[in-house]
């Protein structure tokens, strides 16, 4: 499903161009598969390969796939930043380039390209999109017990410190219009990994934004070594926990001042 615009560029019907952001750093085993399924699933989408120099050669795969396919893109950067770094410049590149949404989605093909309808369907009424493996219909595949537990409590603590109704924060699948992305000042985000996520998330939400959930099949990597370490999960319980304590005391300072005594 697709439409162009007056200049002949592809639209998805509701939302207009969007881009798909696919960060990679030594994704030489999957970055080829999960391209054909993107374009494959949604013909009517872009892809931005946002390459950290990885040394195992996926910045010249991407290469020949953005030579043989005007729909594919490559963004060589200088070395290894991190996932929030490499989105933030993806989004950048996004917004310089026209288009109306991006899509974040990772290289392993644990983000399910032909699920990238639903997202873009549900963003048609909605200014942020997450793919749940929280909500009803969504679910895990192939996850480590372990993975599982430090999810779901990681996501339950979320809720609790932040006091946001999200079910899935800390997910990587998601697609944003670019206004939204305009208006959360970008350019101050230092986070990584999950707590990256959890970061956009808080700030379109304080922001006012509709932020919507939609269920999605997480599976686990099949080919590759995960970047998920154990650094970046402490870094995300430490800055939830800071984020929820000073909008708590935000919220009761302004309670105290608006029940002062009124002025002369």
């Amino acid at each position: 499903m697709s439409a162009t615009d007056d200049r002949g560029e592809d639209q998805y019907p509701g939302v207009g161009r969007v881009l798909v952001i696919i960060p990679t750093y030594n994704e030489a085993d999957n970055i080829r598969i999960i391209v054909e399924r993107v374009r494959r699933a949604t013909p009517a989408v872009d892809i931005l390969v946002a390459d950290d120099n990885s040394p195992d050669g996926t910045g010249a795969i991407a290469d020949e796939l953005a030579a043989d396919d005007p729909a594919v893109h490559v963004m060589h950067r200088a070395g290894k930043q991190g996932l929030g770094a490499a989105y933030i410049a993806g989004f950048g590149w996004g917004a310089e380039h026209g288009y109306d949404a991006v899509v974040e989605m990772d290289a392993d093909g644990s983000h399910a390209p032909e699920e990238l309808p639903k997202l873009l369907d549900a963003l048609a009424d909605a200014d942020v999109v997450l793919g749940s493996r929280y909500v009803k219909g969504g679910r895990t595949v192939n996850w480590p017990v372990h993975r599982q537990a430090i999810s779901r409590i990681g996501n339950v603590y979320v809720r609790l410190a932040l006091g946001m109704p999200l079910r899935d924060a800390t997910g990587g699948y998601r697609a944003y219009r670019i206004p939204v992305l305009g208006k959360i000042e970008l350019e101050s985000i230092a986070s990584h990994g999950y707590c990256f996520q959890v970061d956009l998330a808080w700030r379109s939400f304080k922001d006012g934004f509709r932020v919507v959930e939609v269920p999605i099949t997480f599976t686990e990597r099949e080919r590759g070594q995960s970047k998920m370490s154990s650094s970046i999960v402490r870094e995300a319980l430490w800055k939830v926990t800071v984020w929820g304590t000073s909008a708590r005391w935000t919220a009761l300072k302004t309670a105290v001042a608006g029940n002062g005594p009124a002025r002369r």
